[in-house]
């Protein structure tokens, strides 16, 4: 059985979700100037950088915890 706090913190991002969704759907379809093939370009590199330096960060947290470099200090007295 899961708690209330659990279901709450389900709907609630559910719900922010169902926000998203909305908003972008009323951005695609709003009438006026379409976006500029720009602008598709510069929303495409966005992402890709992003993910870029996504995948590069999660390359550092995997080096550094192989390499000890995550473990705290030892003195040479501890051994």
């Amino acid at each position: 059985m899961r708690s209330v706090g659990t279901i709450l913190v389900i709907t609630i991002l559910l719900g922010l979700l169902a926000a998203v969704g909305w908003f972008a759907f009323a951005g695609i379809t709003a009438p006026g100037e379409p976006m500029p093939s720009a602008g598709y370009v510069a929303l495409a590199f966005g992402a890709l950088i992003t993910v870029l330096v996504g995948v590069g960060l999660m390359a550092l947290v995997f080096y550094s915890s192989r390499r000890g470099y995550d473990e705290p200090p030892r003195f040479h007295e501890d051994r």
